[in-house]
């Protein structure tokens, strides 16, 4: 049952008068935030740093409640989530809006393979604030689901799913999850398929949420002009109406691919996008900087990355090529892609498995490795310099249990790293004959010679690469 705000945030202290400035929410540029952690009385974890320049305060509550604890019904989460502001606390949709506009305040809520969130942005002055949690709180606590907005939503979530369909990108994205992840939760994506939306009911999303979103199960993350004093009292706040629950049991292990496939979507189009992927690594890895770092050469750093300069540079194949690790609570993917001609696409294919594989064998250069690493602490301060982007590392670092200092630390394990660990790294973890392939693009010939095309690639890029084809994600 929701519990309304205590009388107790009056202590929070009054906001200045507004100025430009405060649309400027940077740190001094070589800041970290000084973090602290504590429990609610009720089980959920609290990552606070105080950040008192500015009247504002930032705050995120992340269950472990993403699509991966879908079960049979994808999209469930992500639906639980976009409903939670549509009706909650004796209060409609509308009045939700009307109230977290009247005094200024920003409010969301999401949902990934990992967790589920909401977030809250608002003025420090105690009324305002008192407000802006007290919605949260209701939307947290007391979601009511109602029927028609619920009809409303799943019928907007379905024109989304068929426009999608209609996005080679996204059928792309979706097939290579499927082929790296098969039977795994993370194989689903978030928003489920036009089938599961369909059958999923406003009672789903209830049953859900009283699951899932519980206190033990919580992790919030507090980033302002709030003492800890204070802070305690909105992580008390937050959680009162939460009900008793537990967390769920830990995802199962990602497995290894076996010999990689190629897969052939057939699409509409005159370019062919091209997605190469395997599991990769989780928050938390011991070998997160190496391969980091060495992602960040081979594809993570735009125009100056080996992929780009093969694949562009030097062939004029594509006009980006790129390469990245999503690190989750299991192995997130490691993926590589590009758009390119559909005649090219076998050419660009085997461009980016032969820099793949050179990379493996002989690791960075000693130049690339000092520009990497350069580039990346140069680029640090920037990514905590406001409180909105310190407020989501501060609940990754919760969420992942990843060290306090993981933040002071970070610059100093960046430069750390050799480029005998990234070869290491990648030699160990980075597979090309286990890569899951997906090409979606226009008419590639007949099946047949798409096939044989596709065989002929396979096997001067790596004999292991056995391609299948197939017409769907």
């Amino acid at each position: 049952m929701f519990k309304p705000m205590t009388a107790d945030l009056t202590r929070l202290p009054p906001a200045a008068l507004l100025a430009p400035v405060l649309t400027l929410l940077a740190l001094p540029a070589a800041a970290t935030p000084d973090i602290e952690t504590w429990r609610t009385a009720s089980g959920a974890k609290v990552l606070y740093a105080p950040a008192p320049d500015l009247p504002m305060v930032d705050l995120r509550i992340a269950f472990d409640a993403g699509s991966a604890r879908d079960g049979d019904q994808p999209g469930l989460a992500s639906m639980t989530a976009n409903m939670l502001t549509e009706g909650a606390g004796g209060l409609d949709a509308d009045s939700i809006a009307e109230r977290v506009e009247a005094v200024g305040a920003e409010l969301g809520t999401g949902a990934d393979r990992d967790m589920s969130y909401a977030s809250l942005r608002s003025l420090t002055a105690p009324e305002t604030l008192s407000t802006a949690v007290e919605i949260l709180t209701k939307v947290l606590a007391a979601p009511e689901f109602p029927q028609a907005d619920f009809e409303r939503v799943r019928a907007n979530t379905l024109v989304g799913l068929r426009q999608s369909e209609q996005n080679p990108g996204s059928v792309g994205s979706r097939a290579l999850y499927q082929a790296v992840y098969s039977e795994h939760p993370y194989a689903s994506d978030p928003d489920g398929t036009l089938a599961s939306v369909a059958e999923l009911s406003r009672d789903d999303l209830a049953a859900f949420h009283r699951r899932w979103y519980n206190a033990p199960n919580a992790t919030i993350a507090i980033v302002g002009a709030v003492d800890r004093a204070q802070a305690e009292v909105l992580a008390e706040v937050l959680t009162a109406g939460l009900p008793e629950g537990t967390r769920p049991a830990p995802l199962p292990p990602v497995a290894d691919l076996g010999p990689g496939a190629a897969q052939r979507i057939d699409f509409p189009s005159s370019q062919t996008h091209l997605y190469m992927g395997q599991p990769g690594m989780r928050r938390g890895d011991p070998d997160y900087f190496p391969l980091y770092v060495g992602n960040h050469i081979l594809g993570g750093s735009g125009m100056v990355s080996l992929l780009m300069d093969e694949v562009r540079e030097q062939r004029g194949l594509s006009y980006s090529a790129y390469s990245y690790f999503a690190p989750m609570a299991e192995r997130g993917p490691m993926v590589m892609g590009l758009q390119t001609k559909n005649a090219q696409v076998d050419e660009a294919r085997t461009v980016m498995l032969d820099t793949l594989g050179r990379f493996i064998e002989q690791g960075p250069s000693t130049e690339e490795l000092e520009a990497a690493v350069k580039n990346i602490t140069g680029g640090f301060p920037l990514r905590i310099a406001s409180n909105a982007k310190i407020v989501q590392y501060l609940t990754v670092i919760g969420f992942y249990d990843l060290p306090l200092d993981y933040l002071d630390r970070f610059t100093a394990r960046v430069t750390a790293v050799t480029a005998e660990q990234i070869q290491d790294a990648y030699r160990r973890r980075v597979h090309p004959e286990r890569l899951a392939v997906v090409m979606v693009g226009g008419d590639q010939g007949s099946a047949a010679d798409g096939a044989a095309a596709d065989a002929g690639a396979a096997e001067r890029a790596d004999p292991a690469l056995a391609p299948s084809t197939g017409s769907g994600g």
